[in-house]
């Protein structure tokens, strides 16, 4: 029998189950999920009160991290759980069979770019983002802040590079790959309000991407999912 944590219990125990905050990696799920209209409950961790070391949380992601995924019907007839953004948008493409090629070469240049965005973009630019808003104050100098706005710049250059030759990250169809790292840079001129330091402006196949990703109806509306109110 599937389980599910009684602090937040599900409206539909047969729907997948999201237990997120809508910060860059939790849209990453809410996107995907909108995007193949899959049927799921959504339950909001508040990060801020320290939900995620919740022991039932924990029960769903040792790792005490947003987002988590709970699939009461897996592909074997058993529950998956599953924490780790890169391993949750695999699995949603390879159970519905989209937004991942099925062919050996488009496959792997789509995973590479996922590893890409969970290995550098999302570590450098959330620790840029630490440095940028909310820590200036509380460091004594800015070789914090400068390294990661260095490393940051670096990546935007080398993601650039790529969509000057491809209409997408991972190649010429949208993918799990754009799902995850377009909330990323989204969040660098938005929330962080770094577009000028990081001049955004200058990326222009960045631009062009990152518009055309976010004109997508499936991620206004998956970028809002377990938001706070």
């Amino acid at each position: 029998m599937p389980w599910f944590p009684p602090r937040w219990p599900p409206s539909d125990s047969d729907r997948i189950q999201l237990y997120s905050l809508a910060t860059p990696n939790g849209q990453k799920v809410g996107i995907a999920l909108e995007e193949l209209s899959l049927k799921y409950d959504a339950h909001l961790i508040d990060i801020g009160n320290d939900e995620q070391s919740d022991d039932e949380y924990l029960k769903l992601s040792p790792n005490g991290k947003i987002p988590t995924l709970s699939d009461p019907n897996g592909p074997d007839g058993e529950q998956v759980l599953l924490m780790e953004t890169g391993a949750i948008l695999m699995y949603l493409a390879d159970k519905t069979g989209r937004l991942l090629p099925t062919t050996t070469n488009a496959r792997q240049q789509v995973i590479q770019w996922l590893f890409f965005q969970v290995a550098h973009v999302g570590p450098m630019f959330g620790q840029f983002g630490h440095f940028f808003k909310f820590a200036r104050d509380k460091t004594k100098d800015s070789y914090a802040l400068n390294r990661y706005l260095l490393e940051s710049h670096r990546l935007l250059d080398v993601l650039d590079e790529r969509l000057e030759e491809h209409e997408y990250i991972g190649g010429d169809s949208y993918s799990i790959a754009d799902i995850a790292t377009a909330p990323w840079v989204d969040v660098l001129g938005g929330f962080y309000a770094a577009g000028e330091t990081l001049k955004l402006d200058e990326f222009e196949h960045i631009q062009r991407w990152l518009q055309t990703v976010t004109d997508r109806p499936a991620y206004q509306r998956g970028r809002k999912v377990c938001a706070r109110d």
